[in-house]
């Protein structure tokens, strides 16, 4: 829970940039269906840990501190944007920034399916109905806009427009 928190952090930083960074209508949207649910699962988390007396953490969206075995390491998460990545993201516009998102964003996605699949692979950790039922939610989600990401890149890179 402590990290994903951490990575759903840097999403929202990232969805955040489209309406100041002249994203299209469909990234706009897009990134406020981004906004929406991550907010909304990092609320969940953060709930979830303090109804246990567990550290809520402070969401960092650089992603380089994992909790492992209830330790704080300083490593990078699956999928996280580096920081040059971060710069590059932020100082692009318009269709530059359209493309750039979409591919970034599909890496960040990336990297919380195999968290996921990395937690529900692990014995005994998705035990718990919130655990089980989060990390279900967030693998369909993510799997769900990777493929429209996918799409969207696709008709944006490779497809003709129509005249």
């Amino acid at each position: 829970m402590s990290n994903m928190i951490h990575h759903h952090a840097q999403a929202l930083v990232m969805a955040r940039l489209a309406p100041t960074n002249d994203a299209g209508r469909d990234v706009r949207v897009l990134s406020e269906r981004v906004i929406n649910a991550q907010t909304d699962e990092i609320n969940l988390m953060s709930q979830w840990l303090r109804e246990r007396n567990k550290p809520v953490p402070v969401p960092d969206p650089s992603g380089k501190r994992m909790v492992m075995n209830g330790v704080e390491h300083e490593m990078q998460m699956p999928g996280m944007l580096s920081e040059s990545q971060m710069k590059e993201l932020t100082a692009a516009r318009g269709k530059e920034f359209d493309r750039l998102f979409l591919q970034l964003m599909i890496q960040h996605h990336q990297g919380a399916v195999t968290m996921v699949k990395e937690l529900l692979e692990t014995r005994g950790a998705a035990i718990d109905e919130t655990v089980f039922k989060v990390a279900s939610d967030i693998n369909v989600d993510q799997e769900t806009e990777i493929r429209r990401m996918q799409t969207m890149l696709y008709n944006m890179l490779i497809a003709k427009p129509s005249q």
